[in-house]
């Protein structure tokens, strides 16, 4: 058997664009992508996904909403948004890094990354959005795991139609006016929107290319002695 095949070639080439182009996906390509979603495994079949469309001049009512909340208030998340110490947020760091540097945008550059903020909130000129909210279930926890199933789902379903998704977790970082502008009750939890459309190829974030971490960093292995992580 070969290292890898077809299959994954394909989610290892997925990526997160951070520049779209307007034009709107058909909406049958959209329909197929939401049935492909749907699909995912949860717990006991509790299925604990409510999950927002959102397009055309209603997605652009909703960007001006939540960049007007930023600008005046700054964030409200329902969820921390600590990434602790140690390993985890310095990932996030050497990826913002790169970022900036593709677009130009020194470190002391304040108002250039607070610019780019606001780029996240308009959803980074995307035609369409999903905005993903979990029940009230407990703590929560069983129901994030499961719409993280189907947020994979809609990713790998854009692909291969041949679009392109990006999971913004800014966007549930201004929680209660996304609610209260799409009329959601307030014990559902925004944990991510994805951002979805066809990528603008020309953009110098197109690909970021961030990179994963060897295997050895983060898997454990139990009573498989010839199975070695490089």
């Amino acid at each position: 058997m070969t290292s890898t095949n077809k299959y994954s070639e394909f989610i290892r080439n997925r990526h997160s664009p951070r520049a779209f182009l307007p034009e709107p996906m058909p909406v049958e390509d959209i329909k197929q992508v939401l049935e492909d979603a749907q699909s995912a495994p949860s717990n006991s079949n509790t299925q604990p996904w409510n999950v927002h469309v959102v397009g055309g001049e209603k997605l652009k009512e909703l960007s001006a909403a939540l960049i007007k909340e930023f600008d005046t208030n700054g964030l409200s998340p329902d969820f921390t948004t600590d990434y602790g110490e140690g390993i985890h947020p310095k990932r996030s760091q050497e990826l913002a890094a790169k970022m900036y540097g593709l677009l130009g945008i020194e470190r002391e550059d304040k108002a250039g990354r607070v610019e780019f903020v606001r780029e996240n909130l308009r959803f980074f000129g995307a035609p369409h959005a999903v905005l993903l909210f979990i029940p009230p279930m407990g703590d929560r926890i069983r129901a994030a795991f499961d719409q993280g199933t189907y947020a994979e789902n809609f990713l790998l379903s854009l692909e291969a139609h041949g679009y392109h998704g990006i999971p913004q977790g800014m966007i549930s970082l201004i929680a209660p006016t996304a609610r209260e502008f799409l009329g959601v009750d307030e014990e559902y939890k925004l944990v991510t929107a994805i951002t979805f459309g066809t990528a603008d190829e020309s953009s110098p974030v197109f690909n970021t290319a961030p990179g994963r971490a060897p295997l050895s960093e983060t898997v454990t292995v139990h009573g498989i002695e010839d199975l070695e992580l490089d």
